[in-house]
């Protein structure tokens, strides 16, 4: 190889090697988005003493009105514990979870609901959370939805009312109309 070819290669190194740092050297300054946990739900995730709360959610219709907590929780213990949900006003539900085993609060038969949410959809709430295994609780803000999602519509509580009241509007017989002209149209 004689002089000319061996800088020539040389050149074609260093512009392969600037071109591979200029590509990925974005990758080398940032963390990767995939390494970054986070719940990619609606709901919360938690963890209090041996249970992992995961996507809690309340469902109501307004913060004076019942809402039903739904989500899952995993008893990574040895033994049955009971969970204790205190929300607004001194409402409080419980669920009895198994031992090494997930209950679905939004399958479970007896529904987990708190007397009063506390907050309106969309609003985060303090929802204080206590099992009684280790005795462990821990306050989280739990994110309130109502029916209007398709998803959450059938836990809506039962007893619950729209927030919302509907006005009465005033009906034009034929010939009449029931507004004014814009002047200038």
């Amino acid at each position: 190889m004689n002089r000319g070819q061996r800088g020539k290669l040389a050149m074609a190194a260093a512009a392969l090697s600037v071109g591979l740092l200029a590509l990925t050297g974005c990758g080398y300054v940032n963390a990767q988005q995939t390494s970054h946990q986070y719940a990619a739900s609606d709901g919360i995730r938690a963890d209090v003493g041996p249970l992992q709360l995961r996507n809690m959610l309340i469902v109501s219709t307004g913060e004076n009105g019942p809402g039903r907590v739904i989500g899952a929780v995993y008893n990574s213990s040895s033994k049955d514990v009971k969970l204790t949900l205190k929300g607004a006003e001194g409402s409080q539900t419980e669920v009895s979870v198994k031992k090494n085993s997930y209950t679905l609060l939004n399958d479970s038969t007896d529904a987990a609901t708190l007397s009063t949410t506390g907050g309106k959809p969309g609003s985060l709430v303090d929802v204080q959370v206590t099992e009684d295994g280790t005795n462990v609780n821990k306050t989280v803000k739990m994110p309130v939805v109502d029916g209007t999602l398709k998803e959450y519509e059938k836990y809506v509580p039962a007893g619950s009312t729209p927030t919302g009241t509907p006005t009465p509007s005033e009906t034009a017989t034929p010939g009449e109309s029931t507004a004014a002209p814009a002047e200038g149209h």
